[in-house]
């Protein structure tokens, strides 16, 4: 049988293509690996509520740790709970101390660099939180009254954009004193991140404060090794299934107190 050098060409470069991509999937049994030990590892924050935070059981809970172990009930594996904090759950990951991130953790082009991420599944957001009996639906309600906020912040600086020019606005030189501000009723409103309020209201649990209106949202995301495909496409499936079925809205309404919004996947 005889062939042309055009076919012989396009099988070579075919075999050249084919060989490396089957040479790499074998190569990838992160997903194997996770199903059989029976465990995964994930890294959980218990100092950032609502994100992350013992119970008054002791047991962690909030937004992160349900993520964590959904994933983990959907692998059908046990779920390893390891606490993070923020300047170590990469360095936890690359050195495999853990398997997964779940822990508040936002996405970068610096961090793109050495890990890999699921799409989003909460998000992370500065708002405006107020009294429960005040009804506030649009930041023109906002007019005449007072709110504290932390100078030179995300939220500071949106304001300026967002607020009507009759709102008494009270800036504090960190989020301890704008909090305090608005706890000891100083200011009718307060415009923080989402972890701060649920942090100070978790101490305070007489304040009876509440989301009010969204200032700028960024949603958190899983994070896994480079070059593990395997186990990470089974997490977006496990998310992309838990944000179509109402799952991760559900989560997102009792630890946020605000639904998933348009989170980009």
């Amino acid at each position: 049988m005889k062939f042309s050098r055009r076919a012989f060409a396009a099988g070579a470069a075919a075999l050249a293509i084919t060989l490396p991509l089957g040479a790499s999937a074998q190569q990838d049994g992160s997903l194997k690996a996770v199903q059989d030990k029976g465990s995964i590892s994930l890294g959980i924050p218990t100092d950032y509520p609502p994100y992350g935070f013992m119970g008054p059981d002791f047991k962690p809970t909030g937004v992160d740790v349900a993520v964590a172990q959904l994933i983990a009930d959907k692998l059908g594996v046990k779920a390893d709970l390891v606490p993070v904090s923020t300047p170590n759950r990469i360095p936890y990951l690359q050195s495999r101390k853990i398997d997964v991130i779940v822990s508040a953790l936002g996405k970068n082009e610096e961090r793109q660099k050495v890990i890999d991420f699921s799409v989003s599944y909460a998000p992370f957001f500065q708002a405006v939180f107020g009294p429960k009996n005040v009804e506030v639906k649009s930041f023109a309600d906002l007019a005449d009254k007072t709110l504290a906020v932390t100078r030179g912040t995300i939220q500071d600086d949106a304001l300026q954009g967002l607020a009507p020019k009759s709102l008494k606005i009270q800036r504090f030189e960190d989020d301890n004193a704008t909090m305090a501000a608005f706890m000891t009723q100083q200011t009718q409103f307060v415009a923080v991140g989402a972890a701060v309020a649920a942090a100070a209201l978790q101490k305070n649990p007489k304040v009876q404060a509440e989301y009010k209106l969204l200032i700028k949202d960024s949603p958190n995301y899983a994070g896994v090794r480079k070059g593990e495909t395997a186990l990470l496409n089974k997490i977006n499936d496990i998310l992309r299934t838990a944000k179509k079925d109402g799952t991760l809205e559900s989560y997102s309404q009792k630890w946020l107190g605000r639904g998933m919004g348009n989170l980009p996947d």
